[in-house]
């Protein structure tokens, strides 16, 4: 299937859509982390909202961070400080991995994370993070906000007291860094891997071995050798992490995540007692967060692959025949796990369908 892009009229859809008229006035003094309910003070008549957010990333994290915090700017900047809504780093609240079940019980109010993290409790949400030898950013998001995606993924949320929405969107990452270079399939046999998201079945079809570690424990695990390669995302902030330092072999394409969402994750009783206007408020700054973090990491990337070079590292493609092998390996995953689980059927049914029949019209209006 063709894949389209581009960034290119993703940003006019979206920064349409942003905030202009979100002004609210007040702020009592609550203490962080609560939600009031008392006694409006505004002059709209909507109560001051005061939440914390765990976050999977560190701010300082490129994009994957910095985004958060942006987001945290923007709702006390849009809410004329009557809304606030507080970035944690990972292990200030709960650790990076933990966040699905803190949010859940309503223990912190939200969360910035990725919902390929909870494979482990809803495998159909890895859906709604990335998809190997998925659609790019544009594709996805016409599935996503015009195809049902939202839908889905706020439905299987919600049975957990959970309210949530995609609140970035990056370029394509990079397929793996490695010690040495892998000129065959066989060479993938045994070695232990960081790996995220449905992409990780696919390797271990293969023969590897995966772990899922939060990002800032990647690098300790790489360099005292507790795993022998690792992927996490796309070159700029693979840099940001050090990568290079331990391993000198990048490889692409990212066929596991050609696209990839974070999300804004929302205690369901939370999100629930806050006005209309504050959850629009909220829904607008995360598309005006989609369009920025998608036009900022196509930006970046191609510094960073010419600085990665000039630290000794080799930048390779997957051979033709290696790319064949995990594209073979991924229908026989999805087609695995959707024997087992009726919602990730559901998904992958509603996302394989949205796709074929985009083929019309992706293959006819873009030149590749």
């Amino acid at each position: 299937m063709k894949k389209s892009s581009t960034v290119t009229g993703i940003l006019g859809l979206f920064i349409g859509l942003i905030v202009g008229t979100f002004f609210l006035a007040g702020n009592d003094g609550t203490t962080p982390g609560e939600t009031t309910t008392s006694t409006p003070t505004s002059a709209s008549g909507e109560a001051p909202v005061k939440w914390n957010m765990a976050s999977s990333f560190a701010g300082t994290l490129i994009v994957a961070g910095t985004s958060g915090k942006y987001v945290e700017e923007r709702v006390r900047t849009l809410s004329s400080g009557n809304m606030e809504l507080r970035y944690f780093d990972p292990g200030a609240l709960v650790p990076a991995l933990e966040i699905f079940d803190a949010v859940s019980a309503g223990a912190v109010n939200a969360g910035w994370t990725n919902s390929g993290y909870w494979a482990g409790k809803i495998p159909a949400l890895q859906f709604f993070a990335a998809v190997p030898f998925g659609a790019r950013a544009g594709e996805s998001l016409a599935w996503m906000y015009h195809g049902g995606g939202l839908e889905l993924m706020q439905e299987l949320y919600a049975r957990h007291n959970i309210y949530s929405m995609p609140c970035q969107v990056s370029a394509p990452e990079g397929s793996g860094w490695f010690r040495y270079e892998i000129t065959s399939l066989g060479e993938l046999k045994g070695l232990k891997m960081r790996f995220f998201g449905l992409g990780a079945k696919v390797m271990e079809k293969l023969g590897v071995s995966t772990q899922l570690i939060a990002p800032g424990d990647i690098f300790p695990a790489l360099e005292l050798g507790t795993i022998d390669a690792a992927e996490l995302s796309f070159p700029a902030l693979d840099l940001d992490l050090g990568f290079y330092e331990v391993a000198k072999h990048y490889y692409f394409p990212g066929w596991h995540q050609p696209t990839t969402f974070g999300e804004l994750m929302i205690n369901l009783d939370d999100w629930n007692s806050i006005a209309p206007r504050q959850q629009a408020l909220l829904q607008s700054i995360c598309k005006e967060s989609i369009a920025r973090t998608l036009a900022e990491s196509e930006a970046i990337q191609f510094a960073a692959l010419q600085e990665l070079q000039t630290k000794g590292v080799t930048l390779h493609r997957w051979s033709s025949e290696i790319l064949e092998a995990f594209e073979t390996a991924w229908m026989e995953v999805v087609a695995e796990e959707a024997a087992k689980d009726a919602d990730f059927a559901r998904v992958w049914d509603s996302l394989r369908t949205f796709r074929e029949n985009y083929t019309v019209w992706g293959d006819l209006g873009y030149i590749d």
